[in-house]
């Protein structure tokens, strides 16, 4: 029963939902939470590896998935890691898959993903429950949510005198995680309105309610200032490109190929040699008048993008113009300043992809997050403003 916990969960209708706390159901006592994220990714980030960075947060997720096989779990893709919920008969796996995991960002990217997971149990003994939601947004994608207690996983895995019990060493052995359907094949995706945001929220009050009012607030001064969802989606199906170009498959190729330059050659070449049969082949469907299959697939991966999400955090990636982000800019500074809230954003000129696709037209979701370092950034902002905020309270 505690495997199908988060499957049986009755779906929410609208992603306002997060705001009403009866939206949410409490994780079972046995489950655990898995965080990771990029040791030091801002200076990553400064060297120009943001999509390094991102593959690695993504393959947390995917070598989760993989194990995880037919039990649904849920996730959060963070751009520089990830968080997600497991069962416990998961937890024995997870942990040999992310102790791989950890070894491999060492011997590929030079990188150190911290791993760790913490029982839902323990978060509860301090005081912290775990909810979960889950949102239909296509066929074959649903959007987890996570309300309480994600964030207190967090400061546990990262801190030194915490964090003993729960952090997962990289292993010795030499089994890879099974990162099957991990791609890094779309270019980026220049911005229709000239920029892309990545942001993030933190509703701040002592009261439940008080803290779903501003985020209702917040999430209504968003439409008021870049309109629907269909406005200010980072995607449109006509710009969602495949790469030819070396460069951009090259981090999906260091990542999951062997390690002798002929066997990651012989990876990258395939891959490439796919996408220019692909493009030939939609030739081939235009010049005999077929609906080509490639933009049934565009459509497909479209929909399955996860642009907005909430782990008592909100996160969206916004495609709009430098007014528009200046309004809402000037509306979230107010209520920072107020005590209502606490925010970070990065804006770039577009947006980068980072996909797990299982099936070519059914299960897969694409990771979206703003070129140049996107949530990553938006979280160190965010970060600052906590200190200041805390600082300004206690001085």
């Amino acid at each position: 029963m505690s495997e199908a916990f988060y499957a049986q969960l009755t779906p929410l209708n609208d992603f306002m939902a997060i705001t009403e706390a009866q939206s949410f159901t409490p994780l079972p006592n046995d489950w655990h939470i898995v965080v990771t994220d990029v040791l030091g990714s801002t200076q990553a980030i400064a060297a120009g590896r943001y999509k390094e960075v991102n593959v690695l947060g993504a393959a947390s997720i995917v070598a989760l998935l993989n194990l995880a096989g037919s039990i649904d779990i849920p996730f959060i893709f963070g751009g520089d890691g990830a968080s997600l919920a497991i069962p416990p008969s998961l937890l024995a796996p997870a942990r040999t898959a992310l102790a791989g995991l950890r070894r491999l960002a060492n011997q590929r990217y030079e990188l150190d993903l911290r791993t760790g997971i913490v029982p839902v149990a323990d978060l509860r003994a301090a005081g912290q429950d775990v909810c979960v939601a889950r949102l239909p947004l296509a066929e074959h994608y649903t959007q987890a949510m996570f309300s309480g207690g994600i964030a207190y996983a967090e400061d546990l895995i990262k801190d030194p005198a915490r964090n003993r019990a729960y952090l997962i060493a990289a292993s010795d052995d030499p089994d890879a995680p099974d990162l099957s359907g991990l791609e890094c094949r779309w270019q980026d995706v220049p911005s229709r309105h000239g920029e892309i945001i990545s942001l993030l929220v933190m509703a701040t009050g002592s009261e439940a309610d008080e803290r779903a009012a501003t985020m209702r607030m917040v999430l209504a001064a968003i439409q008021s200032s870049f309109g629907s969802d269909s406005d200010y989606h980072p995607l449109a199906v006509g710009q969602l490109q495949a790469t030819l170009q070396p460069a951009g498959l090259r981090a999906e190729a260091i990542l999951r190929s062997p390690t002798a330059f002929g066997a990651r050659l012989s990876y990258q070449a395939k891959v490439w040699l796919m996408i220019l049969m692909i493009r030939l082949y939609r030739t081939y469907e235009h010049l005999l008048g077929r609906p080509p299959w490639w933009d049934r697939y565009r459509s497909h991966a479209f929909t399955t993008t996860d642009y907005k999400k909430y782990d008592d955090t909100l996160r969206m990636v916004l495609a709009g113009s430098s007014e528009q982000r200046h309004k809402l800019e000037a509306l979230l500074e107010a209520q920072y300043q107020a005590g209502h809230l606490i925010y970070g954003l990065h804006s770039t000129d577009r947006a980068i992809l980072t996909c797990l696709v299982f099936e070519r037209m059914g299960r897969q979701v694409h990771f979206v997050d703003g070129a140049d370092g996107g949530y990553a950034l938006a979280a160190r902002a965010l970060k600052e403003r906590m200190a200041g905020a805390t600082n300004t309270n206690h001085p």
